[in-house]
């Protein structure tokens, strides 16, 4: 098929523009007279600092200049700017990416040189189309910076600018992006505490190291109501793009890949389309080696893919790290490739070698608090091929890894049971976590539903999940295995997480090498052939997506195929954990510091165990499909399994979780623990009795295979709301206000302030499910006056109850 593409690349602070597809040179402004040019000697004289690379960087009188090469104007370099610094209280920290645009450089007429920046990237299959020249003649690439030529290097074929101002001051190019901008109230930069580090250059990419101070009315950053300022420091990267792009490779929802997007636009198309391509390495076999290849024989890549160990990193914990890394290279094995992918250590004395390099991808160690990793890419928006990338290890991940696995395995596994970690057990964790951000790095998302697809009994049967693994794919945040029970004996193998069947399949999908000489469209079909194939014979190789949709089998954290019946083991763990916790934790001169972090870890992951099991009373499976595959995308969640969720919040959470909140643990933090499980409580209620709940239900009940009244729902959550009172009156009393919050709710939608003033703005409440929820009320009335009768203990709490009832009844006849 015929057609032109225009590919959209947002530019923070240029706005959306488009670019012709060959740029052409631009005229200057010709009412002025043109800059003189100087000779070279005076521009760079012998004394000048010189380095070459992708540019010659000149750094003589306080000014850097750069000597551009004949052969790279017009050719793309895509620019990213990473904090390397940033004030206390910023949400960015430092080693994350705050820009990132692609420009070119153009000579111009009247002694310029012009630096515009690419928002728009037509890429035509056809050239001859009309429609083609008319994104020609209407997309103009702005012009971010205009330069001066200072002089002329003709001996190399050098034209000569001065990028001092480019780097100092603020541009849209090189600076805060402006939605970080708006978020820590940045306003104008002041020169004079502004000023380069340095700028360097390497084959392929030029390294400037900046300080930028600019104004701030922040009431969030210290610093900007102190001094009215902040100031940041920055890594800016400039990295020439390939100037032949890479075959693209079209994205599929049944994979998860990053992607970059394009507009499609065909002359023999009744509308324009949008396609997206996956990013990833540019891994190709040697050319020697094609035919091996092309008979299923592996063979190593023509280039494979690096990453080398920071220097900084503490040496015990490198081995780990890369560990981390080679654990891909059986998932390239599909692909088709040995040795695809391969950590080293940074060789610390080849003075040739710099982390800042291009040409190589690094582990980077900070030494932060911030308990986190990531593994961001730089990719070629043009084709979606990954140049390089810098995985960030915070130091303090170790202490996030650390809370987690107590938490969740300490019931199974006696080495989470202290505050150090062994350094092999710590190094296990440093693995999976190096694992997880290295598949980022070369392309794959989150797949939040990978855990889904293990049966739930299968994580305590110790020979197949040793074998197996707790989930298919290390990129879920599946974490650790909280099911297996101590009396199962699950060893460390059925414990963490591990590249499993989903990684290698993606990445066979997305880097293997097809025969022959397809373009872009006829890959399609066979990768789609391919999808089609695999998922048919295998569909635990479902991706579940990031977990944001509502797919309650997509979710960060959780387990198995029935997260209601996981998390009841994971509750059983968890008490054991809770119990134990004061022992745990116990370490000489601490002050309950660490009882309470992990007790606060501890409730975070009761309330988690939840969360997860609510998602499946109002939500739908969500399976993507090509025409090729049978059954349907959406499905309603079986009525049994909500009806189990309803149950399972009933009993640990409306009956108030005590356990959570022992005395031994609570007299030393002062803990409210009334007000903490009345909270949690509350929040429950609010989400289960909430009118776009029932209204969800409704419909789904009138236009779906699920047979599951409002009415039958409402009975079954008053079933867990108005059960007996029992002996601890602490629980009782919760109980009571519990009760209390309910009839509240069933107030909200049967007398909403938009009723009253003549307007009804919720559907639940527009709708028939008003009118069930009033004769749900009016039983309950009954109900609770039989309660009161039963129960002369708590008669005037039932009273209570009939009494407001009567009011939202009374109130109700007016309107």
């Amino acid at each position: 098929m015929k057609y032109v593409m225009m590919y959209g690349l947002l530019l923070c602070g240029l706005g959306a523009f488009a670019q012709k597809a060959a740029p052409t040179p631009a005229k200057a402004d010709t009412t002025k007279k043109p800059v003189a040019v100087q000779p070279y000697s005076k521009i760079v004289p012998a004394s000048a600092r010189k380095q070459n690379g992708v540019f010659t960087v000149v750094y003589n009188d306080n000014k850097y200049y750069f000597e551009i090469p004949d052969s790279l104007f017009n050719r793309y370099f895509l620019v990213v700017t990473r904090y390397t610094g940033t004030p206390s209280g910023n949400v960015s920290m430092g080693g994350e990416e705050t820009n990132e645009q692609t420009v070119y450089f153009e000579k111009a007429s009247g002694n310029k040189v012009f630096m515009r920046g690419v928002v728009y990237r037509n890429d035509s299959a056809d050239s001859t189309q009309a429609i083609y020249k008319s994104l020609k003649v209407s997309n103009v690439n702005p012009i971010a910076a205009a330069f001066d030529i200072k002089a002329i290097n003709t001996a190399d074929k050098r034209t000569v600018i001065d990028v001092t101002d480019l780097f100092k001051k603020d541009n849209p190019v090189m600076s805060i992006s402006s939605k970080d901008k708006g978020i820590s109230k940045v306003g104008s930069i002041a020169d004079d505490r502004s000023f380069i580090e340095k700028i360097a250059a390497y084959p392929m990419n030029i390294e400037a190291r900046t300080t930028k101070t600019y104004t701030s009315t922040s009431s969030s950053l210290y610093a900007a109501q102190v001094a009215g300022a902040i100031t940041y420091s920055f890594n800016v990267s400039m990295v020439l793009l390939p100037k032949e792009p890479m075959k693209k490779r079209f994205f599929d929802e049944r994979v998860g890949y990053f992607a970059n997007r394009y507009t499609l636009f065909n002359e023999n198309s009744q509308r324009t389309q949008t396609q997206d391509y996956v990013q990833r390495y540019r891994l190709e076999p040697k050319p020697e080696d094609v035919d091996k290849y092309n008979k299923g024989i592996l063979v190593e890549p023509k280039k494979p893919i690096v990453y080398y160990i920071d220097p900084a990193t503490p040496k015990k914990w490198r081995p780990y790290l890369i560990a981390g890394v080679n654990d891909w290279q059986k998932a390239f094995e599909k692909a088709g490739f040995k040795n695809a992918i391969m950590a080293k250590e940074w060789p610390e004395g080849d003075s040739t070698m710099s982390l800042e390099d291009a040409r190589f991808s690094v582990i980077r160690y900070m030494a932060s608090e911030t308990p986190n990793a990531y593994g961001p890419r730089i990719s070629d928006p043009r084709s979606g091929e990954i140049m390089e990338s810098h995985v960030v290890w915070y130091h303090n991940v170790m202490k996030l890894v650390h809370n987690w696995y107590m938490i969740q395995a300490g019931a199974i596994d006696p080495r989470a049971r202290k505050m150090e970690f062994d350094d092999e057990l710590m190094g296990e964790l440093i693995r999976f976590v190096s694992s997880h951000e290295i598949g980022h790095t070369i392309g794959l998302r989150h797949n939040m539903g990978a855990s889904s697809q293990t049966p739930v009994e299968k994580l305590r049967d110790k020979k197949w999940v040793e074998a197996n693994g707790h989930t298919v794919s290390i990129m879920d945040y599946a974490r650790f295995n909280y099911v297996a029970q101590p009396e199962d004996h699950i060893s460390k193998e059925g414990i963490y997480p591990r590249i499993g069947a989903y990684d290698k399949w993606a990445i066979q999908w997305g880097y293997k090498v097809f025969p022959g000489e397809q373009n872009e469209e006829q890959e399609h079909k066979l990768l789609n052939k391919l999808a089609v194939d695999s998922l048919t014979r295998n569909p635990r190789l479902w991706f579940g997506g990031e977990g944001k949709n509502e797919d309650p089998r997509s979710q960060a954290e959780d387990l198995s195929d029935n997260v209601t019946r996981a998390n009841e083991y994971g509750i059983k763990n968890l008490k054991r954990v809770v119990a134990m916790l004061p022992q745990w934790t116990r370490e000489e001169g601490d002050q309950y510091d660490n009882l309470k972090e992990l007790h606060k870890a501890a409730v975070s992951q009761f309330s988690r165990y939840v969360d997860h099991v609510a998602k499946n009373i109002v939500g739908r499976y969500i399976t993507n499909k090509s025409v090729e595959q049978s059954g349907a995308v959406y499905t309603a969640i079986p009525k049994q399994r909500t009806k189990e969720a309803i149950r399972f919040i009933g009993r640990h959470v409306f009956e108030a979780p005590l356990w959570l909140y022992p005395d031994n643990i609570t007299n030393k933090l002062g803990t409210k623990v009334a007000d903490d499980i009345l909270d949690q409580q509350s929040r429950y209620i609010n989400t289960l009795v909430a009118p776009t709940y029932l209204y969800n239900l409704q419909m789904m009940a009138l236009t779906t295979r699920k047979n599951y009244p409002v009415a039958e729902y409402l009975n079954d959550v008053k079933r867990e709301i108005w059960k007996p009172f029992g002996k601890n009156e602490l629980a009782n009393s919760m109980r009571r206000s519990l009760q209390r919050s309910y009839v509240e709710k069933l107030q909200f939608i049967i007398n909403p302030k938009q009723v009253k003033e003549g307007w009804i703005k919720s559907n639940a409440q527009r709708d028939d499910t008003r009118l069930t929820v009033l004769e749900h009320t009016k039983k309950l009335r009954a109900e609770v006056k039989a309660m009161a009768a039963k129960n002369p203990k708590y008669a005037a709490h039932y009273n209570d109850i009939v009494h407001e009832i009567n009011k939202i009844l009374h109130e109700q006849n007016k309107l």
